[in-house]
């Protein structure tokens, strides 16, 4: 669990939610240089288990790290990571 903390620096055993995870990585994404738009936090969380799966990494312990809980929607990462770099995408 991410303990949400204050601007202020005060800790709070409430959880951070989604919206606040996503303006944190849109400053930081912008504080790099980089393009805010282009990252979100649903981007990284997916991307996350699409690279897990790419690697071979077994989903419940990507689903571990990843925090999802629904197999379904987590495997279909995997099973869109398995269509582009199986067999038949190999044959492109």
């Amino acid at each position: 669990m991410c303990l949400a903390i204050h601007r202020w620096g005060n800790v709070s055993r409430r959880a951070l939610d989604p919206q606040a995870v996503n303006a944190i990585l849109k400053q930081r994404a912008t504080e790099a240089g980089l393009e805010a738009r282009e990252f979100s936090a649903h981007g990284l969380r997916s991307g996350y288990l699409t690279e897990a799966a790419n690697r071979g990494i077994p989903l419940p312990e990507a689903m571990e790290r990843s925090r999802h809980r629904s197999v379904q929607h987590a495997s279909s990462y995997y099973n869109s990571a398995a269509r582009r770099s199986g067999k038949a995408a190999r044959m492109l």
